[in-house]
């Protein structure tokens, strides 16, 4: 599961793009209790959602025109123009060149051969999100791809990253579990997400390849109901995510798709 021990290739960050950025604060607050800190002219109307004081996403305004609402994750490089230059041998885009962030870091966003989207941060003073897998913060990641064997191929070549598929009874027959490099073996304890099949998701498949966060509620059943309450829509669930607890698929009012997972509990 994620950790806030940040090496190349897991997720150290994730941000949301939103048409209505108040509603969107108002609905992440209601749901996660997350407030919003605003990060002044200097980043565009950039702003960081925080709980109990500690970073836990990022938020920006998108026009409609500009694209879909959408959470876009964001994975640790030494090195964007590199990873760039990676991106694009191994047939993925590049939708914005790498790009200082003040003294924080450095930012690009791609899309891999597919077309699923994700970013890369190169830590400066900013090494990244302050909590990760822990209740009302991130906690999984997970990849709708029609080409499983390309899009692994495509992250092992750009981060090192590491596929292992994980049977029962570790989370279920064929489950691809993504892991960074030096890993080794196939461990929930270090993996940090997952890669399904597009079209074993009808939830998914009709937006297109893409990754969907996670993240961590302590009680499911009460998550969904304040989603409902507050204009989001359950799109698939709740169902159990095999290894790792109960989990749901949800859209915020505004249409950008995420999911919310009830960890299992931890065995002493």
């Amino acid at each position: 599961m994620l950790t806030t021990r940040f090496v190349t290739g897991s997720p150290n960050w994730v941000d949301l793009g939103t048409p209505d950025l108040d509603g969107a604060r108002s609905f992440y607050r209601g749901l996660f209790g997350w407030t919003f800190q605003d990060s002044g002219p200097d980043f565009g109307g950039y702003g960081i959602f925080q709980r109990g004081g500690s970073t836990v996403a990022g938020a920006m305004t998108i026009p409609a025109e500009h694209g879909r609402s959408a959470w876009t994750p964001y994975f640790q490089t030494p090195d964007a123009e590199a990873t760039a230059t990676a991106v694009q041998e191994g047939g993925g885009s590049v939708g914005m060149e790498p790009m200082e962030v003040s003294d924080l870091g450095r930012m690009a966003l791609f899309s891999d051969p597919t077309g699923a989207g994700f970013g890369v941060w190169e830590p400066g003073t900013n090494k990244g999100l302050d909590a990760v897998g822990e209740p009302n913060a991130l906690c999984w990641v997970e990849l709708y791809t029609p080409d499983p064997v390309a899009d692994l191929s495509f992250y092992d070549m750009v981060f090192g990253t590491e596929a292992h598929t994980a049977g029962a009874p570790v989370t279920g027959a064929g489950y691809t579990l993504l892991q960074p490099s030096g890993t080794g073996r196939a461990s929930m304890e270090d993996a940090f997400g997952g890669v399904v099949p597009l079209g074993d998701d009808p939830s998914e498949a009709e937006s297109g390849p893409s990754w969907v966060p996670y993240f961590e509620v302590a009680d499911l059943a009460g998550a969904l109901s304040q989603a409902e309450r507050l204009g989001g829509e359950v799109r698939r669930g709740p169902g159990d995510l095999a290894g790792l607890g109960r989990s749901a698929k949800l859209t915020d009012p505004y249409g950008a798709r995420f999911a919310i997972l009830e960890r299992a509990a931890r065995t002493p």
